[in-house]
């Protein structure tokens, strides 16, 4: 991608967030008095023990429920119009993903997930967003979780290849089938039934603007694994 085409759509996605960004006010202002409203409700009715209020606290936690998903889906259109705004710096990528190994490690304990990083020792820098990218193994991160409900392990892998540097994540999960694997980045795609299939496609978004590129292997039954390149 040549300068000129990565300002163009760097702009693109600049009037894209700002658009997303009026749209997110004007939903948030109505979602928040809803929940608040349900919350009240549902404090009301939790010492109650009649069946009409229990019916009625079930129907509000639900909706309660609901109003958490469209919120969570708000968060993720908004990650995933900015993902072209990005300020690099150049960062180690092993120590970038060390910490990130820390942070989530009590998460995956609590999964029964092994977290185990890899890095190649004298890894060239490269330049990151770290904010971004830290959203891009959080996304990949959540992926491998989901498909492990069971347990298993999380291999997060650094090496050089062909003047590249490669990150790999490997996960001992399910797997995807062919249909799956290949909408995998597809907006809105998603195989969860309260996903909101931009968790993918944001982490390719966030990788692309990097000037960097993201692969994926699956197989049914033996796991995952997304290659991530980025130039050094």
């Amino acid at each position: 991608m040549d300068n000129t085409e990565r300002q163009r759509l760097l702009a693109q996605y600049s009037e894209i967030a700002t658009l997303a960004g009026g749209l997110a006010h004007e939903i948030r202002n109505p979602l928040s008095t809803m929940g608040l409203s349900v919350e009240l409700l549902i404090e009301e009715l939790e010492s109650s023990d009649t069946p009409r209020d229990r019916r009625m606290l079930t129907k509000l936690q639900r909706i309660q429920h609901e109003c958490a998903n469209l919120d969570g889906i708000l968060n993720a259109f908004l990650q995933f119009t900015r993902a072209g705004e990005i300020e690099l710096e150049q960062v180690d990528l092993n120590a970038t993903v060390n910490d990130f190994v820390e942070f989530y490690r009590p998460t995956a304990d609590e999964h029964g997930i092994e977290i185990s990083p890899h890095p190649e020792s004298n890894l060239p820098p490269v330049k990151l967003d770290r904010a971004l990218f830290r959203q891009v193994l959080l996304n990949l991160a959540r992926n491998a979780v989901q498909a492990m409900p069971d347990g298993g392990l999380l291999e997060l892998q650094t090496f050089v290849r062909n003047d590249s540097v490669v990150l790999e994540i490997i996960d001992t999960g399910q797997g995807m089938n062919e249909q799956t694997r290949s909408k995998r980045f597809q907006v809105f795609f998603s195989t969860k039934p309260n996903g909101s299939g931009l968790g993918l496609p944001t982490v390719r978004k966030i990788v692309e603007a990097h000037n960097g590129t993201i692969t994926c292997e699956s197989e049914l039954g033996r796991g995952t694994r997304f290659s991530i390149t980025l130039p050094s």
